[in-house]
């Protein structure tokens, strides 16, 4: 079953936040965690075991066609090296 098949199908739609604890999960349980799938599921929430073996495959599908040079990186504006950040200076967060 090629990864393509899985973001074609996907109808999933995961909030910010389910993605960051699913993003944890593969973090926290590595491949070698027996059960893991079931693991990031009860982690991320509202989730199957198979829609987080979904996503995963999404990922990955993604990643191979940002390394293939399929998928441009986006263009992100640089501050310029300048140290306000939210509008403080950095002493001004301490």
């Amino acid at each position: 079953m090629g990864s393509n098949q899985f973001s074609s199908s996907s109808n999933l739609k995961w909030t910010a936040e389910q993605t960051k604890l699913f993003e944890n999960g593969l973090a926290i349980y590595d491949k070698d965690i027996p059960q893991r799938w079931q693991e990031i599921a009860k982690l991320v929430g509202g989730t199957t075991e198979h829609e987080v073996k979904q996503q995963y495959e999404i990922l990955l599908d993604d990643i191979n066609r940002i390394e293939s040079g399929k998928v441009a990186l986006p263009k992100y504006r640089r501050n310029g090296g300048n140290s306000r950040i939210h509008g403080f200076t950095k002493e001004q967060n301490r």
